[in-house]
This record gives structure tokens, C-alpha cells and sequence, in this order.
């Protein structure tokens, strides 16, 4: 076999991005841009003097991060899969020649935007660009809750008593190194008589277009209604509202009449009063609208690649779902962008 020459290099790359055009099709369709003052905000710090090696551009830090949110990759991994990868290479901006950001460098980062609160910044941010291409909320909106699961602890039950408490147990305080590896907010919750242990991704979906819209990350034991508040969407331009029947009661009903929304919430039967022929046909008939928020943790548990969470505490797993919740809707605007190109 002949060797290579520069141009066949240049052919094999082009066959590949046909083959696995997501990468090639996000770095032309998101405006990469847009983004560049918040992150700016978020990675700003004073610099004692202007020796030593220069800055790492911010955005090439951002399409890192995305690039881990759409393979659920650790810090280490992501370092060296855009080293070994030439398709993350050239997504994320950086030529043959340039030095890769190392696995500290991209956890520093995260870390300084979600202390600088950018991470929601840069979730509205994109949900501005939506609104601006004609993709904003509307044909009423659709809320559900995702178990978000993280690695077990290996607590006492004394331990776990303590916890729950919202009090640290005896001598953990001695154990500073310790300590930074327990997670003392995530909680455990049974559903469907399995034990499940970690936090909630609860989220409103847009009917027609199928955005995250609003989002909300909480311990695994705050029920799933207990949320409705906090996401849903003002802005959606028709008021309709599914849930499944977690979201029953005249308590959000009334809440929902309140605010002005229309309930399209499944109707919740119980052993004394067991639900009617009619009310199971309307709750057919709303479940065909209510499943495309399953589509949603569909693609976040098989194209994102699960839904396994490796931060510790509430704040970081809320930084993290941030970034994973702006991705999907950057993966779902490819589709809809698509739709479009296709129907003009």
C-alpha cells in the first residue's frame, strides 16, 4: 500500500464527516458567538502580568464542554478523545499543532461559570436565537421529571440518618479529603417499587418544536408536582398544559386556572373511585401529545449517551445538566433546522 499524500488526507476526512455529519453541521448551525461575552464573564480573572502562556481562547473551552455533554464523557476522557479523535479536534477549533486543553483546565472552567451563574445566561441566550429564527415556544407545553442517576455512597445508616438530617456525621469534618468525595444532597426514591438514588431533571417542552423551554434539577425524593411552579413557561404562546398523573390535583389545577392555563393533565383514578370510559379516552387522546417529552430523555439516555452523573452535590449537578439540557436543544435545533430546509 502507497503512502497517503496531503489530498487523499483531505478526501478521507471528507468521507468521514458525510458518514458522521453532527459535529461538521453543529459548528456551522450554532451561532458560536453569540456565546462569546457570557463566557467571557464566566472566565474573566485578573492576570498579575502578562508572562507566562497565553489564554486559552473561552469559546474553544465551550465546544468542549458541549462535545462532553454529547458523548457523557469525565473530564479525563474528553482530553483525550479530542486528542485522539481528529473530528472532536476540528469541532472545537484547534489544528494539529495546537496543544489540547487538559482535564483541569476544562473542570476550572465549568466551575468558573457555574460560580459566575452563566450557565442559565447561556441556556437563554440560545432560547433568544430560537425566538429570532421563528422557533418560539408555542402549541402549549408538556412537563415531566427524569430520574438523574450518580454513583451510589457507600454511607452507614447511622450516616445516611444524619444526612437526611441536614447534619453532617461524626467525623467527617476530620476528613476534609473525604468529605470532598460525599455527595450530601443527592437522596433516594423508590418508583415503581425500585430504589433509584441521585437527583431530578424536571423540564417543559414546547409542543410544537419539542425545545426545552424552562428546567429545574432537584434531590431524587422532591415529588415531580412539587416543580410545576418553577417550570413552567409564561412565554409559550398557546395554554395548554400535559402531565402524566404525578401532576393531578385540584391543587395545580387550581394553580394553572390561576395563571391563566388550560389543564391537559392525565386524569388519576383510585381503587374506590376507579376511572371512566371517558376519562381513559381523553387520557388517550392527551398521551399522544404527552409522549413527545419522552422523546426528549429518549435521545439524552441513547444519543447523548446516558443519563449517569459523575458531579458531586446539587450545585454542580445542576451546572452540569444546565450545559446537558442547552446541548439537547442544540441537537434538536439541527432537526427542526433540517425540517425547515426541507419544506422551503
Amino acid at each position: 500500500m502507497g503512502q497517503r499524500g496531503f489530498w487523499d488526507e483531505e478526501k478521507r476526512i471528507h468521507r468521514l464527516q458525510q458518514k458522521k455529519p453532527t459535529l461538521a453541521t453543529l459548528s456551522e448551525a450554532i451561532p458560536w458567538e453569540a456565546f462569546r461575552p457570557l463566557l467571557e464573564q464566566g472566565y474573566s480573572h485578573e492576570r498579575k502580568s502578562n508572562a507566562g502562556r497565553k489564554r486559552i481562547d473561552p469559546l474553544i473551552l465551550f465546544k468542549m464542554l458541549v462535545l462532553q455533554q454529547l458523548f457523557n464523557l469525565s473530564d479525563e476522557e474528553l482530553e483525550f478523545q479530542v486528542n485522539d479523535r481528529r473530528s472532536f479536534e476540528e469541532f472545537v477549533g484547534l489544528g494539529v499543532m495546537n496543544s489540547i486543553p487538559d482535564a483541569t483546565t476544562i473542570a476550572f472552567f465549568r466551575e468558573r461559570l457555574r460560580k459566575a451563574g452563566v450557565i442559565d445566561e447561556l441556556f437563554e441566550r440560545f432560547e433568544e436565537h430560537l425566538r429570532s429564527q421563528g422557533l418560539e415556544a408555542r402549541g402549549g407545553q408538556i412537563i415531566d421529571a427524569t430520574l438523574v442517576p450518580v454513583p451510589k455512597q457507600r454511607n452507614s445508616r447511622p450516616e445516611n440518618e444524619s444526612i437526611k438530617r441536614g447534619q453532617l456525621p461524626d467525623g467527617w469534618a476530620d476528613k476534609p479529603e473525604r468529605l470532598r468525595q460525599k455527595d450530601l444532597d443527592a437522596r433516594w426514591v423508590k418508583k415503581n417499587g425500585i430504589s433509584h438514588y441521585g437527583y431530578k431533571n424536571s423540564i417543559c417542552i414546547d409542543a410544537t418544536h419539542g425545545f426545552i423551554r424552562r428546567y429545574a434539577i432537584t434531590p431524587a425524593n422532591i415529588h415531580d408536582s412539587q416543580m410545576i411552579s418553577q417550570v413552567l413557561d409564561p412565554e409559550n404562546k398557546d395554554d395548554f398544559v400535559w402531565a402524566d398523573s404525578g401532576y393531578a390535583g385540584a391543587r395545580y389545577e387550581d394553580l394553572l386556572e390561576v395563571a391563566g392555563f388550560e389543564s391537559r393533565i392525565h386524569e388519576k383514578g383510585t381503587r374506590c373511585h376507579p376511572l371512566s370510559e371517558e376519562a381513559k379516552e381523553r387520557n388517550k387522546v392527551r398521551s399522544s401529545v404527552r409522549a413527545r417529552v419522552e422523546h426528549v430523555f429518549g435521545i439524552v439516555t441513547t444519543s447523548m449517551h446516558g443519563k449517569l452523573t459523575r458531579r458531586i452535590g446539587l450545585a454542580r449537578t445542576k451546572a452540569w445538566w444546565g450545559l446537558r439540557n442547552l446541548t439537547y436543544n442544540f441537537l434538536r435545533y439541527l432537526h427542526c433546522s433540517s425540517k425547515l430546509a426541507l419544506s422551503a
